[in-house]
């Protein structure tokens, strides 16, 4: 298994990373946070290290740390605008729990 991007996704990092100028893609983790336990984390990307894992799709490239890959496994990355909001959404299968907030998972 892999994570995995929609085109809508694809199109909203390419779009970001052109307005900052640079970057190879995205860097998509967790770090411990919030009620749950874990809370996803989103950076640009400018290289690829030696402990991380390069996915790609639509041209783009999500590099995640082979650490975090247990609790990201086969997850979908989504960019979805609802009503006025705009934002990335993640339909990952190894979440057993949100908090009530939504700003923390368990896995």
């Amino acid at each position: 298994m892999a994570i995995t991007l929609t085109e809508n996704a694809a199109k909203q990092i390419k779009k970001q990373l052109i307005k900052r100028g640079k970057g190879i893609g995205l860097k998509f983790g967790v770090k411990k946070s919030g009620c749950s336990g874990f809370a996803y984390v989103l950076d640009y990307a400018d290289q690829v290290a030696a402990d991380e894992s390069v996915f790609e799709k639509f041209e783009v490239k999500i590099i995640v740390r082979k650490t975090d890959l247990d609790f990201l496994e086969g997850t979908k990355l989504d960019y979805r605008r609802e009503g006025i909001n705009e934002a990335f959404q993640f339909d990952n299968p190894n979440v057993t729990a949100l908090c009530g907030c939504g700003e923390s998972f368990a896995v």
